[in-house]
């Protein structure tokens, strides 16, 4: 007679980065302990936030829970990495302290991982909603159509350069479920620790497709995504010196990277023009900082890349006087 025990689950790890913001991180952790996929360990990793969340954490009595703290503030590459280096789960998945995930969201991706394991990835669609948790749907559309994912077949993607890196169909900070053998997560480190910052996702999703692997996607949204005031792609599109720097930074880091790899060679174009992007952000971040000699070398570099009006009028304002710079 055949034994007809089903295989027992493999672990996932889900790992929630915080930093300050104990009201969502509440939501998104009782989103991931309210999963129907039930082995998992959940490991939320806070950044020396001002009002520790230890003691939310602790009210949720749940033994799957672990807390980690940093002594000192480390930035959010840092910081998630401390969480997936501790992870012990066969699979990692990242969840934003602002978001929250469907019930269903690790039963659905899971088994396609289990599946096939060409895989490094199995993602999905997300919702859009507001600082209250309303689902906005004109967003939501828009944000599908953005990333591409409304004309998405569901399926297996190999390899998935493209998808990950042109795309950016691939949200690895929220809506995905990694294979964690699959990542050199001493790379992700470097990049942190060379001020990697809010794009620390995007070049995850470098380090999982790199090799050729697969990924799966489900259309289904399983994801909910929020979009409120301290939300860090609102705060980086705002007028901030700090963010529009750091941006560029991560923008510049990535692309540098991947003009480097030569089995992305046929990318290499979109490479160069979003390089300059990076280049010219940053430029800006410097020019506004009013560090005009500084910011002139980026703009240089970015008209290398890749030709573009707004670097090209950012370089020659830099050469103006500051009071004219700071009325521009």
């Amino acid at each position: 007679m055949s034994d007809s025990t089903p295989a027992p689950q493999p672990l996932v790890s889900v790992v929630i980065p915080t930093y300050n913001r104990s009201d969502y991180l509440r939501d998104a952790i009782a989103s991931a302990l309210s999963q129907t996929y039930t082995n998992i360990e959940v490991i939320v990793t806070d950044d020396c936030s001002p009002n520790s969340p230890k003691d939310l954490v602790k009210a949720f009595h749940d033994p799957r829970l672990r807390f980690l703290q940093n002594e000192r503030n480390l930035g959010i590459t840092l910081n998630i990495t401390n969480g997936f280096e501790a992870a012990t789960g066969k699979y990692v998945a990242s969840l934003n302290d602002d978001d929250v995930w469907t019930p269903e969201f690790l039963a659905k991706l899971v088994p396609k991982l289990e599946a096939n394991p060409a895989l490094s990835v199995a993602f999905c669609d997300h919702y859009i909603i507001d600082a209250i948790g309303t689902v906005d749907k004109i967003a939501t559309e828009e944000n599908s159509q953005r990333w591409q994912r409304n004309q998405l077949l569901e399926g297996v993607y190999q390899p998935f350069w493209q998808l990950a890196l042109v795309d950016q169909a691939v949200s690895c900070a929220a809506a995905a479920v990694i294979r964690k053998e699959s990542i050199d997560w001493n790379e992700l480190r470097t990049a942190g620790e060379k001020g990697m910052g809010r794009h620390w996702d995007y070049f995850l999703g470098y380090l999982a497709c790199r090799d050729g692997h697969g990924a799966c996607f489900c259309p289904e949204k399983l994801t909910q995504y929020r979009v409120h005031s301290q939300n860090i792609t609102v705060v980086t599109n705002r007028k901030n010196n700090t963010t529009k720097i750091n941006s560029g930074f991560s923008r510049v880091y990535c692309y540098e990277r991947y003009l480097a790899d030569t089995r992305l060679q046929k990318l290499w174009p979109y490479f160069r023009e979003q390089l300059a992007v990076g280049q010219t952000t940053m430029g800006i971040g410097l020019l506004r900082d009013g560090k005009a000699s500084q910011a002139r070398s980026y703009f240089w570099q970015a008209l290398k890349q890749h030709f573009n009006v707004r670097a090209a009028a950012a370089l020659a304002l830099s050469f103006m006087p500051v009071a004219v710079i700071n009325r521009v």
